[in-house]
């Protein structure tokens, strides 16, 4: 019997390879009531839903959590995360911006704004003003972005149609492979020659090619290493389409895959600037700088002085 089985037999529940860690944080150096703008930006995607507080333009907290059946609770869950950590409620914010997959079922944002433009200036600020070329992999899509020297967008391409190189994706391959997802990266490096892709695009395929090469008698890390590799491919595809200019920049959760990103960085020939802050906030990030912007532009009040 495997471990995950026995761990299945005792809590009566299957273990969730898929699962990732859901994190917040705030700065303990900063006090947000000193700050003239409280904003805030809620990233609802398919597969996680970030929340991040900037003060004065300036990154405060955020929050990763997974997204729920409820694009609403999800909202609040993410924000509630943050908030918790500082003792601010939704009355202290001056103007919350929503985006992402459900950025129009965000109860308490003031406007909604595409993830597109959300990733790119999320990207402006982590990743600095000389960043043109942005990658965001997402729970069920990936897009391809140009943007200026101020984190505007200037072109894009996006593939919405398989689930295959985003964070779904990958989380299929980490249940059926039964390794935990944050594993999977380092794992694929735990080869002792680098496979061809799997040849299919398509999870579904996918799924089906990656449980006959384990049955031919693959390692769980070689079969690993074929799908980041195959993922690569598509993702790179994609951005030979709208064509890499330098800086290059990748946001979302399949950012913290290094399986996946030494493997494009390997295809384009080019390293992603790194940063350092977590990818996966990129859009939440993005969404509170305009949040930020509108604030100073409308000279907002909280929403509690506001009522008053």
């Amino acid at each position: 019997m495997s471990t995950s089985e026995k761990q299945a037999g005792t809590t009566g529940e299957k273990k969730e390879y898929w699962r990732w860690q859901e994190s917040a944080w705030v700065d303990p150096a900063r006090d947000w009531r000193a700050a003239r703008y409280v904003t805030a930006g809620v990233d609802v995607g398919s597969v996680s839903s970030q929340a991040v507080v900037v003060c004065d333009g300036e990154l405060y907290g955020y929050s990763s959590m997974r997204t729920g059946n409820n694009s609403p609770d999800s909202a609040h869950a993410a924000m509630r995360a943050v908030m918790e950590q500082c003792g601010m409620t939704l009355d202290d914010l001056h103007f919350v911006v929503g985006t992402g997959y459900g950025r129009v079922n965000v109860p308490f944002a003031h406007k909604a704004v595409t993830e597109i433009a959300c990733h790119a200036r999320g990207a402006n600020y982590m990743g600095g003003s000389t960043v043109r070329t942005i990658l965001d992999m997402g729970g069920q899509d990936c897009k391809a972005i140009h943007c200026d020297e101020r984190g505007k967008v200037t072109n894009f391409l996006m593939n919405d149609k398989c689930a295959a190189g985003t964070g779904r994706g990958m989380e299929v391959i980490a249940d059926l492979m039964q390794i935990p997802i944050a594993d999977l990266g380092p794992r694929s490096f735990e080869v002792d020659e680098e496979p061809q892709a799997v040849s299919s695009v398509c999870v579904v395929f996918a799924k089906s090619e990656a449980l006959g090469l384990l049955k031919a008698g693959w390692s769980k890390n070689k079969v690993v290493a074929a799908y980041c590799q195959a993922m690569a491919e598509r993702v790179v595809a994609l951005l030979e389409r709208i064509h890499v200019e330098k800086d290059f920049f990748i946001t979302g959760g399949i950012a913290k895959n290094p399986g996946v990103v030494k493997r494009i960085e390997r295809l384009l020939k080019l390293e992603a600037v790194t940063t350092k802050y977590d990818s996966q906030i990129a859009g939440a990030l993005g969404a509170a700088l305009f949040a930020h912007t509108l604030a100073q532009k409308q000279g907002a009040a909280p929403a509690r002085a506001a009522a008053s």
